[in-house]
């Protein structure tokens, strides 16, 4: 048109000119645009500045926006709400709203535009207090203001909120439309009341992609996967268009083991439609084999995708944490363009799930030096990290860096608190923060119930879990767990009968095989083998290796012969993979007797054992203890020809803000000598109060105890 003489330009070719060049994003050609409006003298037309200032905007160039709109004398409605809008995206909220103050006049788009930029921002209070102010000055609500209220009262999980709006709107609008109809379907899916959603849905009169995605998303977050695919297949026969959004749900829904062939269709299907490709279908694909712990998948899929985002690469970092590929995980990590910190948590989570705390911490430290602000995940994972480590001194101090940037009064990390200082031997602490958790939740009470089982108090466990029923708070297995191994490290036969058949009977637990653990330790520390036998030979499943260890660990004790023998037999005819599943708990409950033996008041930190080694180390100390000398070189001998190496054991105390390494026989400490001379002076003390400090020959390092300690 400019090339052609025969044609003169007006103010209308160019908005419209404008119009397409925002629409497009083409920032260069929209500054060709404005350096014709300026040549042809129309920057003053008020239309053209106004398409100017919107084509700007859209374009990401807000400064160039700002400063057409700083020229205009008076400007139009339409240029401060655009200018608002603009300022949200560059400077944030707090700009945003000042333009909003600054208005002479306000129309319903200036409310809608400021309510919207609130409720997108998760700032749900604000945009609820921005729309009470526009119901007193007498602007009505539309459609697109009720969906960004909606929204807030999602974020906020405001079903009160939420149901008071619904019924301005009904009051309003006997015909719910379809926009806000996905907003409500949304609402009450996420504050937990399906039935209010599947009502609204069928209330509406047609159906969009929004409007059914937030159902099946509603469905499926309620675990109600198989109907979640059900919905999908009447969406398809009812011809509405699918959508990224929509495939990326039902892909969610699909991460369940079960579902995976549906997935795995679905992934087809994808590719043959060409959609595969799209930035979120990719990640939901991604995700969905990394929940099937299908690493090899996931990776492929990842390294086909053209695009790739923050999610796709924390998606792959999650893969490999499922499965345990530490390596891969950090690999991945070290190779991401940018990182959030969902990707920081997510490698901190790795580690810490994984077993290497002392590398998460580390991680931690370099989130630190990198600047990354940190979140309430990360301060609960990291303190998590210092209760498996037991460093109590850095716990404190994580606690507190994490109470001064508010994160004190999070659940979550209150709750990693409480089992920090339970697993430091700091019960009276544990407790003074669980009292100041406002609203306890199940792993609140589990948490300190297992803190004071593991610290040997069953009576405390007991007291609590009654608590906990009286607040109607109810159990779930590990809580029972917690009881019966109170109950087994103090003693407490019949109350742990009594807890125990009342898993069951009074909430429909069935009992799982650490349930069975404890009580066979239960039973077996009381003296009471027979009974225990019977209890391992009526279980409805196959005893594992947690199971027969503790009864065999029972019988060294009582020292039954013949039913040493018999346990170990079981124990041994057990598969090698089987013998990996050696829980935490039992390993506690072995070398709990000889912890007692330590008179000092350093923190045992944690034994490094292997537990596939547990049954033969045990074996060979039976035979060791009984002075059996022909049977401890035949397990001996066994090992060997199966390849079983014993590595030496390791141990950590913390003393003085430090923390000391020892392994089997060392002599590297430099204070080796004074800790063998005060170790050789407790047991003295011990022998003189007629306690025999455990087995004296020279094969007592087969427990894996290290030797500094083992007294």
């Amino acid at each position: 048109m400019f090339r052609c003489c025969k044609y003169v330009s007006d103010p209308f070719s160019f908005t419209c000119a404008m119009k397409a060049c925002a629409s497009l994003g083409f920032i260069n050609l929209a500054r060709q645009l404005h350096g014709l409006v300026e040549k042809f003298d129309f920057g003053s037309n008020m239309p053209i500045q106004s398409s100017a200032i919107d084509m700007y905007i859209k374009c990401d160039e807000v400064i160039s926006a700002g400063k057409i709109f700083l020229r205009i004398p008076e400007p139009s409605l339409f240029c401060w709400n655009s200018m608002i809008y603009g300022y949200s995206k560059l400077y944030g909220i707090g700009k945003a709203f000042d333009m909003f103050t600054q208005m002479p006049d306000r129309d319903s788009v200036s409310w809608n535009t400021m309510i919207s930029i609130f409720s997108q921002h998760n700032f749900g209070i604000e945009s609820l207090g921005l729309f009470v102010e526009m119901w007193k000055q007498d602007f009505k609500p539309n459609s697109i203001t009720y969906a960004s209220i909606l929204r807030a009262c999602t974020s906020l999980y405001d079903l009160g909120w939420g149901t008071h709006l619904h019924a301005r709107i009904v009051r309003a609008e006997p015909n719910l439309d379809v926009l806000v109809g996905g907003g409500l379907i949304d609402m009450y899916t996420k504050c937990g009341h399906l039935r209010f959603a599947r009502k609204v849905f069928n209330s509406l009169k047609e159906h969009n992609a929004v409007s059914w995605t937030s159902l099946i998303s509603g469905v499926a977050q309620f675990g109600l996967e198989e109907e979640a695919l059900v919905l999908f297949n009447q969406m398809r026969e009812s011809l509405v268009a699918l959508d990224e959004f929509t495939l990326a749900t039902v892909l969610g829904a699909c991460s369940a083991q079960k579902h995976v062939l549906v997935g795995e269709q679905l992934h087809g299907y994808l590719i043959k439609v060409g959609m595969d490709s799209s930035v979120p279908v990719g990640n939901a694909l991604v995700a969905m084999y990394a929940k099937c712990e299908n690493s090899h998948e996931a990776n492929r899929v990842f390294e086909l995708m053209p695009i790739k985002d923050v999610i796709s690469w924390t998606s792959m970092i999650t893969a490999y944490s499922q499965v345990g590929s530490v390596e891969k995980a950090l690999e991945y990590f070290d190779k991401m363009p940018e990182r959030n910190i969902i990707t920081w948590n997510s490698m901190l989570t790795t580690y810490v799930q994984n077993g290497c705390w002392e590398e998460g911490l580390k991680l931690y430290n370099l989130m630190q030096r990198e600047g990354v602000d940190p979140d309430w995940v990360t301060y609960a994972t990291t303190i998590s990290a210092c209760a498996d480590l037991a460093v109590y001194k850095l716990g404190i101090q994580i606690v507190a860096l994490a109470e001064k940037l508010g994160f004190g009064s999070n659940a979550s990390v209150a709750n990693s608190v409480v089992t920090m200082y339970s697993k430091c031997g700091r019960m009276e602490e544990a407790e003074k923060v669980f009292d100041s958790i406002d609203e306890k939740n199940l792993i609140s009470w589990n948490a300190l119930m297992s803190g004071y089982a593991q610290n040997g108090q069953g009576r405390k466990v007991i007291e609590i879990f009654e608590d906990m029923l009286s607040m109607d708070c109810n159990p779930d297995h590990i809580s029972y767990t917690s009881v019966l191994s109170g109950c087994s490290h103090s003693g407490l036969v019949t109350e742990g009968k009594h807890y125990f058949s009342s898993m069951n009977k009074d909430f429909g637990i069935c009992p799982a095989s650490e349930h069975y653990s404890c009580m066979v330790d239960l039973l077996g520390r009381a003296g009471l083998l027979e009974e225990a036998k019977n209890l391992i030979d009526g279980l409805p499943f196959k005893p594992n290796v947690a199971i027969w260890g503790a009864f065999l660990s029972a019988c060294r004790i009582h020292r039954n012969s013949k039913l040493v023998e018999f346990a170990a037999r079981n124990l041994l005819d057990l598969e090698h993979t089987h013998s990996l599943c050696l829980s935490r708990c039992v390993m506690f409950i072995l070398f709990s007797v000889y912890i007692l033996y330590c008179s000092c008041k350093l923190n045992i930190m944690k034994k490094q054992v292997s537990s596939n080694l547990y049954s033969y180390v045990l074996l060979t100390n039976i035979y060791s203890d009984s002075g059996n000398s022909e049977g401890f070189a035949g397990v001996r001998n066994l090992m060997r020809n199966k390849g079983i190496q014993k590595n030496p054991g390791c141990s950590w105390v913390e003393v003085d803000n430090r923390v000391h390494v020892f392994t089997v026989d060392d002599t590297n400490h430099p204070q080796t000598k004074d800790i063998y001379i005060m170790l050789e002076d407790t047991n003295r003390k011990i022998e003189g109060i007629g306690h025999p400090h455990g087995p004296t020959n020279s094969n007592c390092s087969e427990f894996l105890i290290p030797k500094t300690l083992e007294d």
